[in-house]
């Protein structure tokens, strides 16, 4: 799977790391329908960093059509949530 980090890049990830990361993401969705701003903020650097330790980065010349789309890490959380699909920024 390629996953983009808006204003990073790509990152190609096993599709067997999305368990983790639905976790984190489950976090994020309730800190976020609480208004928990510090909550949100420490999950979805969480969860950035875990994207990015469990993928691979593709080159910059790369232009692979992504098939998940992550906020940059200084996204409000309003622009978080126009993201939102219902089961989060990450399908499962």
């Amino acid at each position: 799977m390629i996953v983009r980090i808006m204003g990073e890049g790509q990152v190609r990830l096993d599709d067997g790391h999305l368990t983790e990361l639905n976790k984190l993401d489950d976090e994020l969705l309730a800190e976020m329908e609480s208004g928990d701003e510090e909550g949100f903020r420490r999950t979805l650097g969480a969860l950035l960093d875990a994207v990015r330790r469990l993928g691979a980065p593709l080159p910059d010349a790369a232009l692979e059509p992504s098939e998940l789309i992550l906020p940059s890490p200084d996204a409000t959380l309003s622009e978080v949530r126009e993201m939102l699909k219902d089961d989060g920024l990450i399908p499962g």
